[in-house]
């Protein structure tokens, strides 16, 4: 019996050494290796271990070689994450510790980026091969799939929107000669816009055809209403690229059709500001559209606004001369003119900044025949003094 009994403890205590040693048998360890976008190993990088079987959560560093080591974990399977910076930046999930031997799992973020660069160029271009997907998961073969009909349907769109905006482009150069051609126009864009209505070039060529179309109208309440149109689309494009000192100053040229005038400087002005290099452009272009509109006072003002901000800007030059030549009074009994010494000052400024401009033998004759009948005194402002002419 004490035999037995001693028998009997012997195989307890066995047994207790037994499930001891299977309970210490029951942890594994996972390392790795961490190599950053730069192709560096990465230091301070956080691995998070998360189990996946049952609850449990662990986490540890790479040292300054980018290794990382944790030996202990629970025999499970993992979701081993790394993180830089509080992000996540990949993982590896579904990974297995074992007993004995510890379980490698390396990230290397440089060849991921470049492996994420050939995906997403083999998903533009719709050419992903079997090599491309091997080690993607399920989940990330079906998002790169559905990226894939993405781009298709988007390159389907982009084409049609632009064989719309391109025919618009076409009809509007063919409106120069044949203005039924602005209907076509005017509706190939309005076709692109329903496609894509953020886009301002889009709004912006549309009002340009309803100016061009209103302006080859006959009455003034047929122009009107199409002048409208054209203002309703440069505010949509306004709206979408407030920035753009072009499309401000454009806008302000088809007002200028309307006669609103207060309006037109407002937008001008703008434009001036956002694009201070083309402002005197910008006023040039009102001059010549007031000009044209027998709006001659606001058109000089905006040729002295062209040459205070540019004042060698040749060609305002001669055309407030010419504004200044059409306020002249007429001739005295004695037939002669008085005129302010700015007028002859503006042309003989045009012809020391252009001596061969396209206006330049307009202007010497002007001279010389105001100079037959003006008494006037002005200063050549490239001289080095004061020269007076009398007739």
């Amino acid at each position: 019996m004490m035999f037995a009994r001693l028998r009997l403890q012997g195989l307890f205590i066995a047994g207790l050494m037994v499930a001891a040693c299977a309970a210490w048998a029951q942890t594994g360890g996972i390392e790795g290796k961490v190599v950053g976008a730069d192709g560096q190993p990465v230091k301070g990088a956080t691995i998070k271990f998360q189990r996946e079987d049952i609850k449990g959560n662990y986490k540890v560093n790479t040292d300054k070689k980018g290794h990382y080591l944790y030996v202990g974990l629970p025999l499970g399977t993992y979701r081993v994450s790394v993180e830089l910076d509080g992000k996540e930046v990949d993982f590896v999930d579904r990974a297995k510790n074992k007993f004995g031997d510890t379980t490698t799992v390396d990230f290397d973020l440089h060849a991921r980026a470049q492996q994420t660069a050939a995906l997403n160029k083999a998903a533009e271009t719709g050419t992903l091969s079997k090599d491309m997907t091997r080690g993607l998961t399920a989940e990330q073969k079906q998002q790169i799939e559905e990226q894939m009909k993405e781009r298709e349907k988007l390159a389907s769109k982009n084409k049609a929107l632009n064989d719309a905006f391109n025919a618009g482009r076409a009809a509007r150069d063919a409106a120069a000669k044949d203005p039924k051609q602005w209907d076509e126009a005017i509706a190939q864009f309005q076709k692109a816009a329903e496609m894509d209505p953020n886009q301002a070039a889009i709004w912006s060529n549309m009002a340009e055809c309803y100016v061009g179309l209103g302006d080859s109208k006959t009455t003034v309440e047929e122009k009107n209403a199409i002048y409208d149109k054209a203002f309703d689309a440069y505010q949509k494009a306004l709206a979408i690229s407030p920035e753009d000192g072009a499309l401000h100053n454009n806008y302000a040229l088809a007002l200028v059709r309307e006669k609103k005038i207060d309006e037109a400087q407002k937008e001008l002005q703008k434009a001036a500001e956002l694009d201070p290099s083309t402002a005197a452009k910008y006023y040039y272009n009102l001059g010549a559209v007031l000009t044209n509109i027998n709006q001659p006072d606001a058109a000089g003002a905006a040729f002295k606004k062209a040459i205070d901000t540019d004042p060698n800007y040749a060609e305002a030059e001669y055309q407030y001369a010419i504004y200044l030549i059409g306020k002249l009074p007429p001739p005295g009994p004695d037939g002669k003119i008085v005129a302010p010494p700015e007028v002859t000052g503006a042309l003989q400024k045009y012809l020391d900044l252009a001596p061969n401009g396209p206006n330049a033998q307009n202007a010497r004759d002007m001279l010389t025949s105001l100079s037959a009948s003006i008494q006037t005194t002005y200063t050549n402002p490239n001289a080095a003094k004061k020269t007076t002419k009398k007739k």
